[in-house]
């Protein structure tokens, strides 16, 4: 795959409102294109539809695509469940002359900022605090007792990986943070 633009990267831990803010930038902004991320996961509830929020694979086809080397990057996040980025994705945005945005977990990002070093930009979307996130995971109304108790111990871990991203931007207000990120977006651009 050659390299031949500019990537945004979001990462996060879960309920830091990284998908809220991508989801605001691609409405308002047309140089993006989204980056729909491979999963084993199943589907949220029937919101979450196939090659438009994720591509859905069974573990098989999953692997499948590592042994191919069909993915820039991969992560197996929990037992079983893994992510990553499909090459062919990439090369579908950039030929519509978008800044590829991408929406992924932080070992995800950081992986992807090593691939594509100068050309990415990558951002660490951070929640003011513990219990906002609490608060956030639980209103999605998606994560039961033991799930939140997962997420809420993995997010203190990844915490620890924010300064290896290029800015991080605070999600306290959302209309700060649009606006911060809008102007970090725009210095990007131009170099």
């Amino acid at each position: 795959m050659s390299k031949e633009g500019k990537v945004v990267i979001f990462s996060a831990p879960s309920g830091s409102g990284k998908t809220t803010i991508v989801q605001r930038l691609l409405k308002e902004r047309t140089d993006l294109g989204f980056s729909i991320s491979a999963t084993t996961r199943k589907p949220r509830g029937t919101s979450e539809k196939p090659g438009v929020h994720y591509y859905f694979f069974s573990v098989e086809e999953f692997k499948n695509k590592i042994d191919t080397d069909g993915l820039i990057e991969y992560e197996e996040v929990y037992a079983g469940t893994y992510y990553g980025t499909l090459k062919s994705e990439i090369e579908r945005l950039w030929a519509l002359g978008k800044t590829v945005i991408f929406d992924v977990d932080v070992i995800g990002g950081l992986n992807l900022k090593k691939y594509f070093g100068e050309a990415a930009l990558s951002v660490f979307v951070k929640a003011p605090d513990l219990e906002t996130v609490a608060s956030r995971l639980t209103g999605r109304g998606t994560e039961d007792e033991e799930s939140l108790k997962l997420r809420l111990s993995k997010i203190e871990e990844e915490w620890g990986y924010q300064s290896e991203f290029d800015y991080v931007l605070l999600n306290d207000d959302l209309e700060i943070a649009i606006s911060d990120i809008n102007k970090k977006l725009d210095e990007f651009s131009t170099k």
